[in-house]
């Protein structure tokens, strides 16, 4: 959000606010490495939305991907929140559309989430607005 971060792989988790055209948004970071994803259901308790940000150029990793997202969907402490996912690095050559990683995902087929996928930059920020802006009419229409 208007600052380019230098990142590592999240260790753990982080907690950030995010305030949107007055909307608050207290979002977790939960690491996403093998070893860490068998705590991530500590995460569930209250959640409204879960937030998957995919590398859109690394196809090897889009099986693994789509397995968890199917794991974490059917996750009882879930079964009330909508799924935004963050197609990132839509600027990259050769990258993945939203449309291929959807269908790859075949993200048509979840019915009992509200869902959106979204394109985005992290460094240009170009999508993000777009994608929390989702995250608002969704609770705008709850």
């Amino acid at each position: 959000m208007n600052e380019v971060v230098h990142t590592s792989p999240t260790i753990g988790s982080n907690v950030e606010e995010i305030i949107q055209h007055k909307t608050h948004f207290l979002m977790w970071d939960i690491g996403g490495q093998e070893n860490l994803r068998s705590t991530w259901n500590t995460y569930y308790s209250n959640t409204e939305f879960v937030i998957l940000v995919i590398d859109s150029t690394d196809r090897e990793r889009l099986t693994v991907t789509k397995e968890e997202l199917y794991k974490i969907l059917a996750h009882e402490d879930l079964r009330n929140a909508a799924v935004l996912i963050f197609a990132n690095k839509q600027d990259i050559k050769n990258s993945m559309s939203t449309s291929e990683i959807s269908k790859f995902l075949t993200l048509s087929s979840i019915r009992d989430h509200p869902w959106h996928i979204q394109g985005c930059c992290a460094l240009t920020g170009e999508g993000l607005p777009a994608g929390l802006e989702w995250m608002i009419s969704q609770v705008a229409a709850k």
